[in-house]
């Protein structure tokens, strides 16, 4: 083919133009490598492997358990409080790891980056798709239990528990492309993310009730503090699993509402984060 003719033709692209997070569905191939690497690395060298997938959420849930729960008596009047701290711990270990991850992609993969050219976001979304990877173990511990205590599924709560998940996907996505494309040119970015995981726990009803903010905070407040995704997510998983096995417990109000806000908050999110991905990555090799 003359290079004129392959300037019309209908499958010739420019090398090395991006279209952002719509290459990743192009590249599924490639996608599935760097998945498969960051999955099998992750534990190499360890005597455990994947048992600290199980050991490290456990040891947390047994600290929190035992400082908030029994210490501080916060399971006072709350039945299955380990299933709901349990549903609130996973959520937020998955938010945590994926932001860590996805801000650290580009970073992590510098030798790649410099060598050759292949859509920069697949580092973030293939770190993206690691971290739930390694999300699934300590889920299945928590739906074994709920089985066990006479939990139920239905259509409705395998929805609640796909939404969940889906906002804090994206939502970390969002923040990673963000801080991962900063973070490149300024270390600062990572010190950033890990004051926000540093404060995930508490700005989320992890280790409390959410009726709390509602009863101690102006009502502002508790609305702001509902429609954050995090949280969100984590009243969806108490919905999921907790809230079947109490009944009489009374649900968040505004659980769907809130939900979608969360969802337009998390895809608002990744727009910025494409955004600001997009116009920084032609320096990465550069800073790199």
């Amino acid at each position: 083919m003359t290079y004129e003719a392959a300037l019309t033709d209908p499958e010739y692209d420019t090398p090395g133009k991006s279209h952002g997070l719509f290459d990743v569905f192009r590249h599924r191939y490639l996608l599935s490598l760097l998945l498969k690497k960051g999955i099998a690395t992750r534990y190499y060298g360890s005597v455990l492997g994947w048992i600290w997938s199980y050991v490290r959420p456990a040891a947390q849930f047994l600290m929190y358990y035992l400082v908030i729960g029994v210490l501080l008596q916060a399971n006072r009047g709350m039945d299955y409080f380990p299933v709901y701290l349990f549903g609130g711990i996973i959520t937020v270990n998955l938010f945590s790891e994926a932001l860590r991850n996805t801000t650290n992609a580009i970073t992590d993969n510098g030798s790649l980056v410099k060598k050759i050219y292949l859509p920069r976001e697949l580092f973030p979304v293939a770190a993206l798709g690691s971290a739930f990877v390694h999300f699934l173990p300590q889920a299945g511990i928590l739906l074994v239990v709920s089985l066990f205590l006479g939990w139920t599924i239905s259509w409705l709560t395998l929805l609640a528990f796909i939404v969940g998940i889906v906002v804090v996907l994206l939502f970390s996505l969002g923040l990673g492309l963000f801080f991962g494309a900063i973070n490149v040119a300024y270390r600062d970015a990572r010190n950033v993310v890990d004051l926000i995981l540093m404060f995930a726990t508490w700005a989320s009803p992890v280790l409390y009730s959410s009726h709390l903010i509602l009863e101690r905070a102006p009502e502002w407040v508790y609305n702001i503090y509902m429609v954050n995704p995090v949280t969100t997510a984590v009243e969806l998983m108490h919905n999921v699993f907790w809230l079947p096995l109490t009944p009489d417990t009374a649900r968040p109000e505004h659980l769907l509402l809130n939900a979608g806000i969360g969802l337009a908050i998390a895809l608002g999110t990744v727009a910025i984060g494409q955004l600001t991905f997009r116009k920084m990555e032609g320096n990465f090799a550069q800073h790199l």
